[in-house]
């Protein structure tokens, strides 16, 4: 049996569903893939099931409603443990990631690393297509998150990672309440937190040429919200931080 799931969420990615499957399955072929389709108006959910009957690696999870990038990944988890998988990747529908890093990432995992991360912002790690404004932002948003959570991760807010699939208990699924861009940062920070050991790998990263990226302003406020109070109870008063239950 594949000891690896891979999770690829999905909303309006009818343009580059098949290619990103095929590129999958042609760099980690043993590993098994879950399209999880927020009932995409598009038809990206029936292609992902069409898809799914020529290829016995490929299965689909539908959702009946959009809930957010958080929560496709978060049902996507509980099908790898439920499963019995090792391990279980994060990576986008759009292209952006490319799967052919996955033998290294996963490889990374079997030795010994819980959590793998795709980084672009580590020697190696570059981005491709992205005007400088972006580049600004992404690279500040880092940082920032770096000095308010007392990290060592460099990418917290990328989107490409492997996950051995023991440290995902049910205490740290369930006390994770963000979505999109703040997931990562979130689900990274808990991890590295609790002990967990976390590797950087260096990737590519390319823009999507295809669809609309699923980024706005909204998700960045919520993560910048989100550090900002983390930042502040983790360095309050130990009797603050009690009354105000930060997570563990």
């Amino acid at each position: 049996m594949a000891d690896t799931l891979i999770v690829v969420p999905t909303y309006n990615e009818i343009e580059n569903l098949e290619g990103i499957l095929g590129r999958i399955r042609q760099a980690v072929g043993s590993a098994h893939v879950l399209v999880v389709d927020d009932s995409s108006p598009d038809g990206t959910g029936e292609l992902a099931d069409r898809l799914a009957l020529s290829d016995g690696g490929i299965r689909v999870l539908h959702r009946i409603r959009r809930e957010g990038l958080g929560m496709a990944y978060l049902a996507g988890f509980q099908k790898a443990i439920d499963d019995g998988y090792d391990f279980v990747v994060e990576i986008d529908a759009d292209g952006s990631h490319n799967p052919s890093s996955l033998p290294a990432m996963i490889a990374l995992a079997r030795n010994g690393a819980d959590l793998v991360i795709g980084s672009r912002w580590v020697p190696g790690g570059r981005v491709l297509n992205w005007p400088w404004l972006r580049q600004a932002i992404s690279r500040s948003g880092n940082s920032y998150s770096r000095l308010m959570l007392a990290s060592q991760i460099h990418d917290l807010t990328s989107g490409f990672r492997v996950f051995r699939t023991s440290v995902l208990t049910p205490e740290r699924l369930s006390s994770v309440s963000s979505q999109g861009y703040c997931f990562q940062v979130e689900l990274a920070w808990r991890l590295e937190r609790g002990g967990a050991t976390v590797v950087e790998h260096p990737i590519t990263f390319v823009e999507r040429t295809h669809g609309r990226s699923k980024m706005h302003t909204g998700i960045v406020a919520e993560a910048l919200g989100r550090v900002t109070l983390w930042g502040l109870m983790r360095n309050a008063p130990r009797r603050v931080r009690d009354e105000g239950r930060l997570p563990r």
